[in-house]
């Protein structure tokens, strides 16, 4: 891609990956980027009159600098909340990569910057012999990831952090997103990780009950210390 932007992925569903997608969106907004973003496959979407829409998707849409097409943001919605590979096989479509990169691509016909959220973790399957991985490859988008603090994030977030890796892409940052507030040892978790990960701790989130701004989303993430793209 000619673009610049990120792939936010996580060590697991429901960690946090479109709360960064968006704090991350805004925070380069304010450094005057052009913005937009996409979440190439979404499961759990509600029919509407429009069709089937993916609340995480909607919420990206709506952060982006210009108005952007729903399908162009979500090009594979499901309504069924269960794995990609398993729901698009039940509604017989084939999840095809080259169409996710069409799509990336008219994003980033008006966009200097696009964050691209996966779904679940970085090895969800998408089809028998494709995964997540396999997309963000092919989008060729450095990696940033959402480490859920709590019990086993130690082991979810390494073995994310090798995976990643090894599939040649960069893994240029990470977030610590405090989502169980009953978790022991946060802190020393945190630490554990900011020594042995190969990329900055962006942002520490602490865990609210209450929704969050846009704004306190991007004042979290310290972009100063992703590389130059």
């Amino acid at each position: 891609m000619k673009n610049h932007g990120y792939f936010v992925t996580g060590t697991d569903t429901g960690v946090g990956k479109t709360r960064v997608s968006l704090g991350l969106m805004r925070a380069l907004q304010r450094q005057g980027h052009v913005v937009t973003g996409m979440k190439p496959v979404a499961s759990g979407c509600k029919q509407t009159s429009s069709g089937l829409v993916n609340e995480d998707a909607r919420q990206l849409q709506a952060c982006a600098s210009f108005n952007v097409p729903y399908q162009h943001v979500n090009p594979y919605a499901f309504e069924a909340a269960v794995a990609p590979n398993l729901v698009a096989q039940c509604d017989g479509v084939r999840i095809e990569i080259p169409l996710i990169k069409n799509a990336c691509q008219q994003l980033t016909i008006e966009a200097d910057r696009v964050v691209v959220e996966g779904v679940g973790g970085w090895l969800v399957p998408i089809s028998e012999t494709k995964t997540m991985a396999d997309v963000a490859f092919a989008l060729g988008l450095p990696v940033i990831m959402v480490v859920a603090i709590r019990l086993g994030c130690l082991n979810h977030a390494l073995l994310t952090a090798a995976a990643i890796r090894s599939s040649g892409l960069r893994l240029v940052g990470w977030v610590a997103n405090r989502i169980d507030p009953g978790c022991e040892q946060q802190d020393g978790n945190i630490s554990t990780l900011q020594q042995r990960l190969p990329a900055p701790l962006l942002a520490d989130l602490a865990y609210s009950d209450d929704a969050v701004s846009l704004e306190e989303q991007a004042e979290q993430i310290n972009l100063e210390l992703l590389p130059a793209p």
